[in-house]
């Protein structure tokens, strides 16, 4: 069972995975490619798209499915658990069970297609993915938030090239979104506006601004915490990312190969970390207005940030705004055939 520990005094959890957990890929093939679907659990959902209609299929113990453009299934290496063990103990050593789910979710089947050069089209499948089965998760026990992240590259914390996301759950929220929530909460009860919402008429247009389309904008934040670190945020008011439409989706697809496309041209193919801030699908009285934020991992981290979490930044958001602004607007000319 993994375990969540509490600091002494501090609000800091730390998750000790199980025991069986392995922190390096040790095998020579990829486990996500067509062919070796047998090297993981099998799917809960393979999407297979065929003459333009989309299939929801899943494996079973008679047929694995081959010709799959998306596919689902358990992480066999996982970093919460859903065995069901109760064991607690009291402070000043106080833990729990790391209660939850861990699915990773292969965006194509093409070991090559990394996620900046993904096609719009393939990003909307695996956003509609990822919207069907966050919303599945929230119907399981003991399941208050659903998190979505990718890890990619080395540097992130990846040890598998192959594109893909990782759907994991947690029994509470995690510590920054719910400090993001009660900040927001905060300054709504303040102001009577939404943060984000005051964030987007504020960058619009301004030297942080990357790349906006019909439907989002993205921004080099104010106070970013990486070099080149950038958020991408709908431009509608809206705290549900279950919510949003098929014609959303392909929007998001474009600004997603935009930007990433443009930040892996001009940081030469950099590791990144991707992260859906979303709020809690289940009731929940503090909501945040959702959205992407990528961090770069170009840059590591000195005594300062990981001993007093005082962050120092080398490059300013308005030349990291001016960088990836250029990059992305020729990715985005190249993927709407315009040059």
């Amino acid at each position: 069972m993994a375990e969540l520990r509490k600091d002494y005094i501090l609000e800091k959890f730390v998750v000790l995975p199980p025991d069986s957990y392995k922190v390096k890929n040790d095998t020579k093939q990829c486990p996500y490619c067509p062919g070796n679907e047998n090297m993981t659990l099998p799917s809960v959902l393979s999407l297979v798209v065929k003459e333009g209609m989309l299939q929801r299929l899943s494996d079973n113990e008679e047929n694995i499915i081959e010709n799959w453009d998306v596919r689902v299934f358990p992480n066999s290496n996982p970093v919460v658990t859903s065995v069901n063990e109760n064991i607690y103990r009291d402070k000043p050593l106080y833990s729990e069970p790391a209660y939850g789910y861990h699915y990773i979710v292969v965006a194509t089947p093409d070991h090559q297609e990394n996620l900046p050069k993904l096609s719009i089209e393939k990003w909307s499948n695996v956003l509609l993915v990822l919207q069907n089965y966050l919303s599945h998760l929230y119907t399981k026990k003991s399941v208050t938030y659903v998190s979505i992240f990718v890890n990619s590259g080395f540097q992130s914390g990846s040890d598998i090239e192959h594109a893909h996301f990782h759907l994991m759950t947690f029994s509470t929220i995690p510590p920054i979104i719910e400090s993001e929530a009660e900040a927001s909460n905060r300054y709504l009860n303040e102001n009577g506006n939404c943060p984000a919402c005051n964030i987007i008429s504020t960058e619009t247009g301004g030297p942080r601004q990357i790349l906006d389309t019909e439907s989002y904008i993205a921004i080099s934040p104010w106070a970013s915490t990486y070099p080149y670190e950038f958020w991408i945020y709908p431009k509608r008011h809206t705290t549900s990312f279950s919510k949003i439409s098929q014609k959303e989706f392909r929007d998001l697809g474009l600004i997603l190969r935009s930007t990433l496309g443009g930040m892996d041209r001009v940081l030469q193919k950099p590791s990144f970390n991707l992260i859906f801030h979303l709020s809690p699908e289940k009731k929940n009285s503090r909501q945040i207005h959702w959205h992407i934020e990528v961090y770069p991992q170009i840059h590591n981290w000195s005594g300062l940030e990981r001993g007093f979490g005082v962050y120092v930044n080398h490059v300013s958001p308005e030349k990291s705004a001016e960088v990836l602004g250029s990059a992305a607007r020729k990715e985005f000319g190249d993927v709407i055939g315009i040059k």
